[in-house]
């Protein structure tokens, strides 16, 4: 948070002063000293736009706001000046779009609803008007705490926003939106447990409150209960069966839930009114993938793209198929997207790594390297991960996790889990197929239950070094041990089918094996890993969903890697023969001893089906779906070697011992 009592401060408060008494050639002055000692400021920057605006300097106020865009493109206030620039110089199209794009980042920017509608009116377009303005209108009705709340938290400012909310909430209990914002906030800290209990209670005050519903949706969906959200998503669909976008959230749900039949037949029912929508288009392509329909999902994804040039979401699902090549019309495509210098910041990031996707194919690895530099870096940007703060958590681990923290205690007895665990793209989808076609086993998803059980015994704290786990493992006695053993097995009960063993293979699992062995004694744990360059560089050119920002870095990446592995042997050293390691390059050179290792330490017997695991018919919801539907192949194992030559600060950061253990 910006130290208020700092001189830049300071005088940042006094233009915003100047400013709003129209003293703009004395802000002005005030800025200059501020942008000459912190160029990047982006507050300041802002002012400056918005100074040079009022004093007819429309070329420079777009060029600051150019600046501003570049250093900060999720900053709503720089998009609604650039609005305000343009309707000013009669641009009223063009204005639009910028209100449109202020309002995305920051829905609480009321002067661009409002704008939006005067916009809107004048073009006829009278149903769009009438909905933006009574977004204007809505924000004005809002409490003056709560609306400083919400430009708190859609600028960025988490603790301010959560401070003043919870303060507000002291005064005023069960006020809907101010338990909505508290929820979201706890969504971005992603204290999801939190988010869900606030909006299951709103819901139960507000019963008619879409937004509300649709908040619950999505952390329902985050915290994996789709059978929940599922439920949720009809509520909404039966009081409204012909809105697309209740439609849509039920095809999503359902489709979550394994009723593709469902999913597919409301996808149908919104692509019927809405035939061009991008969005659902690329949500029917997800499902497609996820089934193994793999030619229908690529015609849907490029209906997604053609019906949105700009959609990059489109053409990076195309890439992250793996087994899809781009055109060479494609790629003139997305290198014309990506070059626009008014392309939304998180398109922008799904078109680099699309684009690095597509020159590696081409085997041009120097620009496919620029591109995954750059989507990297767009998303570090918007990224609060710290290499030195995770490191300084797993140390924990070591610290309080010792051999005596397990002596006498037993929590839930069950055997039925089987963690697959270690560094996405070691190969634990891979290891999944293959057992999941045992007749025993059953796949099921990246379980967020557990990394959920060790954040609720954090407490306030949001990292190791703060809050209360992992040292609180030692006061937790035999009932609390089995009672979370127990709702782990109650809660994962959804996603299995009626085999006597299931998979969870949340890689991030590793850093709470002491946990999952202090609950479930007799769960197995195979660490999935790979050599660490090639999982490494793999981990850094995939664009994950969330829960991966150590892979936005080389740097952070290999020091994640090599804080695993030095976890993983001190797992080993106080939890001796608990863990079976499977080298992801052993499989791919042996497969049937690798396999009937596994099975041996499963103490299951010898299926074929396990050795033809590409044949096996589920769904596979990682970005290797596709890959582990086709028998296993060498020639991945060392595609980082082309990329050798940019790869130094990942092997500095893996240092030497991790590369004399694993040689090059």
């Amino acid at each position: 948070m910006q130290d208020t009592s700092s001189p830049i401060a300071q005088s940042i408060q006094q233009a915003q002063k100047q400013i709003s008494t129209k003293q703009f050639a004395a802000a002005l002055a005030t800025l200059k000293p501020i942008l000459e000692k912190s160029p990047d400021n982006t507050d300041a920057l802002y002012m400056l736009a918005v100074c040079q605006r009022y004093q007819s300097d429309a070329s420079a106020a777009h060029a600051t706001l150019n600046r501003l865009k570049q250093l900060a493109p999720d900053f709503g206030r720089a998009y609604q000046e650039e609005g305000h620039l343009l309707f000013g110089q009669q641009k009223n199209e063009q204005a639009l779009a910028c209100y449109r794009r202020a309002t995305e980042f920051n829905p609480a920017l009321e002067a661009s609803w409002r704008r939006q509608s005067e916009i809107l009116q004048s073009l006829g377009r009278q149903q769009e008007a009438g909905q933006t303005y009574a977004q204007a209108q809505r924000l004005r009705e809002l409490p003056k705490e709560l609306f400083a709340v919400t430009n708190h938290l859609y600028e960025g400012r988490l603790l301010k926003a959560e401070n003043l909310c919870r303060y507000f909430l002291q005064k005023t209990p069960h006020h809907p939106e101010a338990m909505r914002l508290l929820a979201e906030i706890g969504v971005r800290f992603g204290v999801y447990e939190d988010a869900e209990f606030l909006l299951e209670s709103a819901v139960e005050f507000n019963p008619d409150n879409v937004q509300l519903r649709l908040d619950y949706i999505k952390v329902l969906h985050k915290r994996q209960k789709f059978a929940k959200s599922r439920e949720q998503a009809q509520h909404l669909l039966d009081n409204d069966p012909n809105s697309p976008l209740f439609q849509s959230h039920f095809a999503i749900e359902s489709m979550q839930t394994g009723d593709y039949e469902e999913a597919f037949h409301y996808f149908e029912k919104v692509l019927e009114k809405l035939p061009e929508d991008p969005a659902t288009l690329t949500s029917q392509g997800h499902a497609l993938k996820t089934f193994g329909r793999h030619e229908e999902a690529v015609a849907s994804y490029q209906a997604a793209y053609r019906a949105r040039p700009n959609h990059g979401d489109a053409y990076y699902s195309l890439a992250n198929l793996k087994t899809y090549r781009f055109s060479d019309a494609e790629l003139a495509a997305m290198t014309e997207q990506q070059q626009k210098s008014d392309l939304p910041h998180q398109q922008r990031v799904y078109f680099c790594f699309a684009l690095g996707k597509a020159h590696e194919d081409k085997q041009d690895y120097e620009q496919a390297m620029h591109y995954y530099r750059e989507g990297n870096e767009l998303q570090r940007r918007q990224s609060r991960y710290s290499a030195d703060t995770m490191t300084e958590a797993l140390a924990d681990q070591e610290k309080y996790c010792t051999a005596e923290l397990f002596d006498g205690r037993k929590g839930c007895e069950a055997p039925d889990p089987i963690f697959i665990l270690g560094l996405p793209r070691a190969g634990s989808t891979l290891l999944e197929q293959i057992l999941a076609s045992h007749s025993q086993v059953d796949g099921t998803l990246e379980l967020p239950h557990i990394l959920s059980y060790a954040h609720r015994l954090r407490g306030r704290g949001r990292t190791g070094k703060d809050g209360l786990y992992p040292a609180i493992l030692k006061e937790l006695g035999e009932d609390k041990l089995q009672e979370l053993g127990q709702h782990f097995i109650d809660d994962t009960r959804i996603h299995r089918e009626d085999a006597p063993f299931f998979i969870d293979k949340m890689p991030n699992n590793f850093r709470h094996i002491a946990l999952i062995k202090l609950i479930l004694p007799n769960a197995k744990i195979i660490d999935a890993r790979r050599h660490p360059m090639a999982c490494c560089f793999s981990g850094f050119k995939q664009l994950f969903a969330e829960g991966q920002e150590f892979t936005y870095g080389l740097h952070e990446v290999g020091s994640y890697y090599r804080d695993y592995v030095k976890l993983m042997d001190h797992w080993d050293r106080v939890l001796p023969g608990q863990i079976l390691r499977v080298e992801y390059e052993d499989v791919v050179a042996d497969t049937e001893t690798q396999v009937r290792r596994m099975l041996d330490y499963l103490g299951l017997p010898f299926e074929q089906a396990c050795l033809e695991h590409h044949k096996t018919k589920r769904s596979v919801r990682t970005a290797s779906s596709e890959q582990v539907r086709q028998p296993i192949y060498k020639s991945g194992l060392e595609q980082w070697r082309h990329f050798e030559p940019w790869l130094e600060p990942l092997k500095s950061a893996l240092g030497p011992e991790i590369l004399e253990r694993y040689p090059i």
